[in-house]
């Protein structure tokens, strides 16, 4: 276990559960140091006022029992019985003969003179004054108060048990620990309150932030709702004049490519053109010129694609794209866009409770992430070997079960239609692609273990770019994981929002707000040249 994790027992969890359980934390140890204290202060005034009753009975008693005690007309027991005292009375007399004995008269024996302690009674014998002393018996705290008896050579004394005293701390003991849980409950939730207010600024700049990751580089903070506020309302401001000064380079980058791509069309139609020419009278050419233009060829093909895809990447950063939404049979859609894409037959496999299934979805953009897919299997891993197209596993159901318990599951109609993603995976037989690289493959102008190769059958890295992009704006995702099965390969995926099919009113075509939103679909203009 690192030393950080052995030092901080709580700091797995999240902020606001850290400020929560520090507020309980704080209330609990401010109750019990309160609840020990209040006990410890009520013992005492219960102990000291005991002390102060029993001294002060025991000196009445104790001239009562003065010219009496020791006589032979006198029962020691009626006389103690006589006597207003809650303890066990004893007294100590000289012996008559004049010796140096006391006698001992006591009710009980348990409690009598004899069990007292010896400091106790040399004191008040000695010294001839009343003393008071705590000692414990067989076990039993017990409470002796001694008083010299006037005109005597002895001492009248009084044993009470305090086990009245602890029970009525042991009475207190439920109400007390009752409140040291009800201050707790209280201090955490003020913590979780005060978390909730503490961490709104918080939340809000989290949402904020997702929705810049997401495209929406117009998101702001509100700065009306923290201008008052002395220390968040430059955090606020500062936020925003970052968000909006990353919004201008990403504008002015944008437009750039935008501009050179657009620029570059037009020479290229026309070296296009011209190596168009030159092709059709290839066999008048020497072989080094056929072997020239074949190479240049091949490259400005390349440099097109290049253009053409950097082009459509300045779209969706400049946020000028339009979603044509269709209703798919997506089973039938992925056979047909599989049969016209791959030269060489790739088998595809679907749920059997997928047939005949119709989402709304941009068919041509689905396509478009499929060439890509398949393109990047054929440079790659030597083509595709099979498409699927599955349901995406809910929360409920298992991840770990059979092919056959799967196909069972996949055909009973009531799971269907509650399923809301649905995934197309196209799978090869590569050398795989390392896990450090499965996010990365996805970045602009990124070839993974082919970035620093030249040549030219291989890609220029924007496709997966553009694939991401394509389900992104359909509310999808695009992913690649290694093959199930455990063999050799890579599966590309593309998981995408079931939304079924909505029906208009007569002469409306449109979609449903709930169907926007759950697409998280943003229509801002056409689509550019």
């Amino acid at each position: 276990m690192p030393a950080t994790s052995r030092l901080r027992p709580i700091a797995g969890a999240g902020l606001r559960a850290r400020i929560t359980i520090t507020f309980g934390c704080g209330a609990l140890f401010v109750s019990l140091l309160l609840v020990t204290t209040t006990a410890i202060l009520i013992r005492r005034n219960l102990l000291d006022q005991r002390e102060t009753n029993v001294e002060e009975r025991a000196e009445v008693n104790a001239g009562l029992v003065a010219d009496k005690i020791g006589k032979p007309d006198v029962d020691a027991q009626t006389l103690f019985g006589s006597l207003a005292t809650a303890g066990k009375p004893s007294v100590l007399v000289r012996a008559p003969n004049g010796g140096s004995d006391y006698l001992p008269f006591s009710v009980d024996t348990r409690y009598g003179a004899t069990a007292l302690p010896k400091s106790l009674v040399d004191r008040v014998l000695k010294s001839k004054r009343p003393a008071v002393m705590r000692f414990n018996h067989k076990g039993e705290v017990l409470l002796a108060v001694g008083v010299p008896i006037s005109g005597q050579d002895g001492a009248y004394f009084e044993v009470n048990q305090l086990d009245d005293i602890e029970r009525s701390l042991s009475n207190l003991t439920i109400p007390l620990f009752a409140a040291v849980a009800m201050t707790t409950a209280i201090g955490a939730f003020l913590g979780f309150y005060a978390s909730r207010r503490v961490l709104r600024p918080l939340a809000e700049i989290s949402e904020v932030a997702s929705d810049i990751a997401s495209g929406k580089l117009d998101a702001r903070l509100a700065y009306s709702e923290w201008a008052d506020d002395p220390d968040l309302a430059p955090i606020v401001a500062s936020f925003n004049g970052m968000v909006s000064e990353m919004q201008s380079r990403i504008d002015r980058d944008a437009r750039f490519a935008s501009d050179v791509s657009h620029e570059l069309r037009s020479p290229l139609t026309t070296f296009n053109a011209t190596v168009q020419v030159l092709r059709n009278a290839r066999d008048d050419l020497p072989e080094r010129a056929q072997l020239a233009l074949d190479l240049l060829g091949s490259d400005l093909e390349r440099f097109t694609q290049l253009v053409e895809d950097l082009l459509e990447i300045s779209r969706f950063d400049a946020g000028a794209v339009r979603l044509e939404v269709d209703d798919v049979a997506i089973v039938e859609t992925v056979r047909m866009a599989v049969r016209t894409l791959s030269p060489e037959p790739i088998p595809v496999e679907a749920d059997p409770g997928l047939e005949g299934l119709i989402i709304l979805c941009d068919k041509r953009r689905l396509v478009r992430v499929l060439a890509n897919f398949i393109d990047n299997a054929a440079k790659y891993a030597d083509g595709a070997t099979r498409v699927l197209v599955e349901q995406a596993p809910s929360e409920h159901e298992p991840l770990d079960e059979t092919d056959s318990e799967r196909t069972d599951r996949i055909e009973r109609a009531d799971r269907i239609e509650r399923a809301d993603r649905i995934r197309v995976e196209v799978e090869d037989d590569g050398p795989g692609i390392p896990e450090a690289d499965r996010e990365r493959i996805f970045d602009r102008f990124n070839r993974g273990g082919q970035g620093g190769s030249r040549g030219s059958d291989l890609g220029v890295g924007l496709g997966l770019a553009l694939a991401a992009e394509h389900a992104r704006i359909q509310g999808g995702s695009v992913w690649v994981e290694s093959r199930p099965d455990g063999r050799s390969g890579s599966r590309f995926v593309i998981e995408l929002p079931i939304v079924e099919p909505s029906v208009p009113a007569e002469g409306e075509v449109f979609l449903d707000e709930v169907t926007a939103e759950h697409m998280a679909l943003k229509i801002t203009s056409e689509e550019g040249p």
